[in-house]
């Protein structure tokens, strides 16, 4: 269930953050809604067995940088999860940038953390 939940409010701060950010875009063969829930699907995947490990290797990057560079470490896991989506699923948003990353992972990290303490009560 909680997966389920991720999901959804990855999904939802994902289609946000695709109006909110110049850049980023729907793509794909398939309604909006669709492109949004599969890159959710694969964003929800990539940081549950990718970031991790990602997050270890850039450790002393981030303590220099007193955490700042896990934001770009969140822009590739955005970027990551688009490029799987649209080339195994054939749907999803296309990015046109690093910076249009960085803008909408910080926007999908925000909203991501709204929405899990609206749902926690």
């Amino acid at each position: 269930m909680r997966f389920m939940l991720n999901w959804l409010f990855t999904s939802i701060a994902i289609a946000i953050a695709t109006f909110l950010v110049p850049g980023i875009q729907p793509f794909g063969f398939a309604e909006a809604w669709v492109c949004f829930a599969f890159v959710g699907l694969f964003l929800n995947i990539v940081d549950s067995l990718v970031k991790p490990f990602l997050t270890v290797i850039s450790l002393p990057l981030t303590i220099i940088t007193l955490g700042i560079f896990q934001l770009v470490v969140n822009s590739f896991m955005l970027e990551l999860a688009s490029y799987l989506s649209v080339n195994l699923l054939g749907a999803g948003i296309s990015i046109a940038s690093f910076g249009s990353a960085f803008m909408g992972s910080i926007l999908v990290s925000i909203m991501r953390s709204i929405l899990d303490s609206i749902a926690e009560g």
